[in-house]
């Protein structure tokens, strides 16, 4: 595995997931805190590939994090609980007196600056939380099958990349590591987290694509589906958590070209790594180790990240 996790002062590292790695507080850091740092992996039909994306790592946190702000408040709407620390926290020292914190920043280290997140424990939620707004990818070739996505109905007659009538809510399974995540029904997520959370998640994962929808709208993008995961905190607070929006967990496509585009590639060519699929779909057969990564895909793929940043936050 390319990039792999760093031994960092102050934290101790317990997990690592194909993008991510994770990290508990070790020493004087707080103990209510955890280290996210996304890295320069990149990975497709659940391979991690080498090498990785220069400034990958960077660009999803920063992307993560200008998303986060928004749906704090910054878009006008209302405020969207997230996994964030607070920057400053105030706290009551053995005399009574209040004490100030260090800033969440001092507590990044610098190996990691500016691709990691300081984050606030949560219980972690079986779930995630697909909302597509948008025909494409494995909707589309159940649709051609069975009229369906995710055992859902949709109208007869729609084409691949085509807007849905509404956005729909098809929630997956997340499996434990090495295993795949398998798409669920809406009554399954009942079982495994009960009626009224899932209904809580549904809600709340529409209303966020819906107002991210409008946002990349206005930026000329159009948001195709995306992933939510949350977690609960210690008040039970549905809260936002790992990454948001990003090119890892959404699919933008750019809106002018999708509608003059004559061809579903035309249409639908987005902001992540599907140079890197199309590469590799075409130069491996799946069996053994794939192959390298040729330096002028890794260069693609990383101007369509910076591409995204740019459209997005300018």
């Amino acid at each position: 595995m390319t990039d792999a996790a760093l031994d960092l002062p102050g934290w101790t590292h317990v997990y690592s997931g194909k993008v991510r790695d994770l990290y508990r507080p070790a020493g004087d850091t707080p103990k209510d805190r955890m280290l996210v740092v996304a890295s320069d992996r990149v990975s497709a039909f659940d391979h991690v590939l080498s090498p990785g994306i220069p400034g990958k790592g960077e660009l999803l946190t920063t992307l993560s994090l200008w998303w986060f702000d928004q749906l704090a408040g910054a878009d006008g709407g209302p405020r969207i609980p997230n996994h964030l620390a607070p920057s400053h926290e105030l706290t009551l020292g053995a005399d009574g007196e209040a004490n100030t914190a260090d800033d969440v920043v001092d507590l990044i280290p610098a190996a990691v600056a500016g691709r990691a997140m300081v984050v606030r424990e949560l219980e972690m939620l079986p779930i995630e939380c697909v909302v597509r707004g948008y025909l494409t990818g494995s909707g589309w070739k159940e649709y051609r099958v069975s009229g369906t996505v995710c055992g859902i109905p949709l109208p007869a007659g729609l084409a691949d990349g085509d807007r849905l009538p509404e956005p729909i809510f098809t929630p997956a399974y997340k499996a434990p590591m090495g295993e795949h995540d398998e798409n669920i029904s809406f009554a399954r997520a009942e079982e495994l987290v009960g009626p009224d959370r899932a209904a809580e998640l549904r809600d709340a994962s529409l209303a966020i694509y819906r107002r991210a929808a409008a946002t990349a709208e206005a930026k000329g993008l159009i948001l195709a589906d995306t992933k939510f995961e949350f977690g609960v905190d210690a008040a039970g607070t549905l809260t936002l958590a790992d990454e948001v929006l990003t090119s890892d967990s959404s699919r933008y496509w750019d809106a002018e070209a999708w509608a003059a585009g004559g061809t579903a590639a035309e249409r639908m060519a987005s902001f992540d790594k599907q140079i890197v699929r199309d590469w590799l779909a075409a130069a491996w057969d799946h069996t053994g180790t794939p192959p390298e990564l040729p330096a002028e895909i890794v260069e693609r793929t990383a101007a369509k990240y910076r591409e995204l940043l740019e459209k997005l936050t300018a």
